[in-house]
């Protein structure tokens, strides 16, 4: 295994309706086994959590493309390819930087599906619907209740748990990355497009979370096979009983340390698979 002295950067891509903070434990964790760790926010999202909630109207109109620009001009910037962690629309900012040639390796955990990826669950849909219900919203930055936010990233918690997120977490989110995502198959130039057939894509893991509402666990699967078309290194692995606030959900260590050692197991790794996408 790589040393952490001689390891690439990690890169943390936070998702929508959070931000960098939802990170710390995975921050914090990482560096105290001498790992450098940058967990950069969106673009026009770099106040802290507590200036965002109060006037979000910076992030509206916000999308897919400027968010992949952003953390793109990051990666390139670095004196070597990072590792790319990305949670929710991260982790498919995370994709859409591998299809890019950036970064060492990759990880997604519950990512947003990109253009191509096809199944649609109910939990999904009720989810995104806080966005979605209203066209509106396109252009506008939205804030989730705390039944909403429960719902749809807290789900295995209790109501103390639920709550004490919400409050420490959760910030308002621009609508328009959710509209580009829902429509995605029906826009010739969707900004999540990719090449599912890209043989020198870095290595991936796709992480799925067995009781995700925002992103079942069967979108997950489905996008580590379609990503697994190529040559290049495709892996998934499934946390059963997890939510999709996986990366601050009780028990997050596992899954981060399940992170750290396939990804640095994987820098540099030759293109073929050691764990295969099954049925």
């Amino acid at each position: 295994m790589t040393s952490a002295e001689s390891a690439p950067p990690i890169v943390l891509i936070h998702g929508l309706w959070l931000s960098p903070r939802s990170w710390e434990g995975w921050k914090e964790r990482f560096e105290s086994r001498g790992y450098r760790v940058l967990a950069p926010a969106w673009p026009r999202m770099q106040q802290d959590v507590e200036e965002v909630r109060r006037d979000p109207s910076a992030m509206n109109g916000l999308g897919v493309a400027e968010i992949a620009d952003h953390y793109g001009d990051i990666v390139r910037d670095l004196d070597q390819p990072p590792i790319i962690m990305g949670h929710s629309f991260g982790g498919l900012i995370t994709e859409l930087l591998l299809d890019r040639g950036l970064g060492a390796c990759g990880v997604a955990l519950s990512p947003a599906p990109v253009k191509g990826v096809l199944r649609l669950p109910p939990a999904q849909l009720r989810s995104a619907f806080p966005v979605l219900g209203n066209p509106t919203n396109r252009k506008r930055t939205v804030e989730l209740t705390p039944k909403q936010f429960h719902y749809g990233f807290t789900n295995t918690m209790n109501d103390e748990q639920a709550q004490a997120a919400y409050e420490r977490y959760e910030v308002p989110g621009p609508g328009r990355v959710i509209f580009q995502a829902a429509f995605a198959n029906f826009a010739p130039r969707a900004p999540s497009k990719v090449d599912f057939h890209k043989d020198d894509r870095p290595p991936l893991l796709i992480i799925g979370n067995g009781e995700d509402h925002t992103v079942p666990a069967s979108v997950s699967k489905e996008a580590a096979k379609r990503f697994g078309r190529s040559k290049a290194v495709v892996d998934y692995k499934e946390f059963p009983g997890r939510p999709h606030f996986t990366a601050g959900a009780p028990g997050w260590e596992e899954v981060a340390d399940y992170a750290l050692e396939w990804a640095t197991r994987h820098t540099g790794a030759p293109a073929e698979r050691e764990e295969p996408v099954t049925a």
